[in-house]
């Protein structure tokens, strides 16, 4: 019996590592379910360990298949690199991305990581920006595809990818929202967060005041973790040394933050399919772990 990996039941096995579930994968790696499961299978019969055990709709990794993460992403990139060097990719080519600064921060780590290692002849030019001025860029075609907050670019329509809590965040060495006015640290009078905040606010007659104009989600962190004000963000921008504050400090509950993905009238080549059906597979199911504390896209 030869000891050696299927490569591509390696590159499957990435794709459900990445995107969480068996039909996302497939969907990225052009197979279906049942192919998928079957590849899974095998190559859990070749390692002699599980690497994948169900987890409601979804399938959670092993420790043994977190072991395996690293040797496969090595052995893929050999492979592509070694095929890369004799053959023209089947699909290669530059995009222009736009996202804000927090979504940047955010998503950059794993969903375009992950777009990267499953798609490594296409490259990503980032920019970074308000929603509302990567909408006009995509408008122009200066940009392909944007990742904006859906409140804050309403130039371009799009389609909602990830929904998640909006929440007040403070700081955990600090008690600012006791104090009355009650102190924010708020994107510009553009941003919709800041809009549903301080109409919430509004509606319950609390005092406030903005203290800190910002559109930097780092610059809006900084003035928590000082102390300075509380900011609204959503629940995923939660930092180190912050917490979440809700109706037990006497702040009113805020809507959900909806995520969507725009694109230009002139991305319309294979490349620009490949970014944003990864994105549309993808980040919902991106998961920010702080302080021991996991949040998750809405249902």
């Amino acid at each position: 019996m030869p000891y050696s990996i299927d490569v591509e039941q390696l590159r499957t096995f990435l794709a459900v590592a990445e995107l969480g579930s068996f039909t996302k994968a497939g969907d990225a790696v052009h197979k279906t379910q049942s192919a998928v499961s079957m590849q899974m299978k095998k190559l859990e019969e070749r390692i002699g360990q599980p690497i994948f055990v169900k987890d409601g709709r979804n399938s959670r990794i092993t420790e043994h298949g977190r072991r395996l993460v690293e040797y496969a992403r090595r052995m893929v990139a050999l492979n592509d690199e070694t095929l890369s060097a004799f053959h023209e990719p089947e699909i290669a080519g530059r995009i222009r991305l736009g996202l804000p600064d927090d979504y940047a921060e955010r998503l950059l780590p794993q969903v375009l990581a992950a777009f990267n290692r499953l798609n490594p002849c296409i490259n990503l030019d980032v920019e970074c920006s308000s929603s509302n001025e990567i909408g006009r860029r995509i408008q122009k075609g200066d940009l392909d595809v944007g990742i904006v907050t859906s409140g804050d670019c309403t130039s371009v329509p799009g389609q909602i990818v990830r929904r998640e809590p909006l929440q007040w965040i403070g700081s955990r060495e600090h008690i600012v929202h006791d104090q009355r006015p009650l102190r924010l640290a708020v994107g510009p009078t553009t941003c919709s967060w800041r809009q549903a905040g301080v109409a919430a606010l509004d509606h319950l007659n609390v005092q406030h005041q903005v203290v800190y104009t910002s559109a930097s989600a780092a610059a809006l962190a900084g003035a928590v973790n000082a102390g300075l004000a509380i900011a609204i963000l959503p629940a995923s921008a939660l930092r180190q040394g912050q917490r979440i504050l809700g109706e037990k400090e006497g702040l009113p509950p805020l809507p959900p933050c909806d995520i969507t993905i725009i694109r230009s009238q002139m991305a319309i080549e294979p490349v620009h399919d490949a970014l944003c059906h990864h994105i549309v597979a993808s980040i919902g199911n991106v998961t920010m772990e702080y302080n021991g504390m996991e949040t998750e896209a809405a249902e």
